[in-house]
């Protein structure tokens, strides 16, 4: 697990607010981004559809995705970094969260490489995503290290739990995929945002608004 920011030090922590990254902090995916520069965004494009509405196994999706894109070079990761979109009221949400003492945390399917330095910039406590594997300056295929499924986004909402004592009642999920069910099922608030049916159907709350409209619940959940 990675740190992305300085951690919340002497603030009060008033509860944990999870955020997926693709389609959701972000308007774009970025694995899509990447594939574009392999000539290969189209296939990527339907593979990821598929997964986020629970068609494919989200790990061996990945796998397939990332597959393609052997051998691109690396450095274009930089340009995939500078085109990067943040949802309409995303940084605006995380920055009063943590104003208001809530440990945030961003993660992701998709890549540390590429949303790490968004991340910082915006102050976000907590980032845990992919890798890429590379290799003499190229991308290999596969992929470096655990993958970051359901199974880990659940995980890792429950260990930030426990590690900054914060109640069930005071954990806001957000997401928009199949993948992000289990963490949403999970949070004391579970919001669809923009949601695919597979996680509107989950969600205690569905917003198709801007990030922004998060914030009401973040503010009701610090009263429990």
């Amino acid at each position: 697990m990675t740190g992305a920011a300085g951690a919340t030090g002497t603030v009060r922590v008033t509860g944990l607010l999870v955020s997926d990254v693709d389609s959701t902090f972000l308007t774009q995916e970025v694995i899509e981004l990447v594939a574009e520069h392999a000539g290969v965004r189209a296939d990527v494009e339907r593979i990821t559809e598929a997964a986020m509405r629970g068609e494919l196994d989200f790990s061996a999706s990945l796998r397939q995705r990332v597959a393609l894109l052997e051998g691109l070079p690396a450095a274009v990761l930089a340009q995939v970094r500078e085109v990067l979109v943040p949802t309409e009221g995303a940084l605006e949400l995380m920055r009063r969260a943590r104003e208001a003492g809530w440990v945030t945390a961003l993660v992701s399917g998709g890549f540390h490489e590429v949303i790490d330095e968004l991340a910082a910039s915006a102050g976000i406590d907590h980032v845990v995503a992919n890798r890429f594997g590379i290799r003499d300056g190229r991308l290999t295929g596969t992929l470096d290290g655990p993958i970051i499924d359901g199974r880990a986004k659940l995980d890792t909402l429950e260990e930030l739990a426990r590690r900054h004592a914060v109640p069930r009642s005071r954990v806001v999920a957000v997401g928009d995929g199949a993948n992000d069910r289990a963490m949403v099922q999970a949070a004391g608030t579970g919001i669809a945002f923009r949601a695919k049916p597979a996680l509107r159907e989950a969600a205690d709350v569905v917003i198709d608004g801007t990030l922004m409209d998060v914030w009401p619940h973040l503010e009701a959940a610090a009263r429990t």
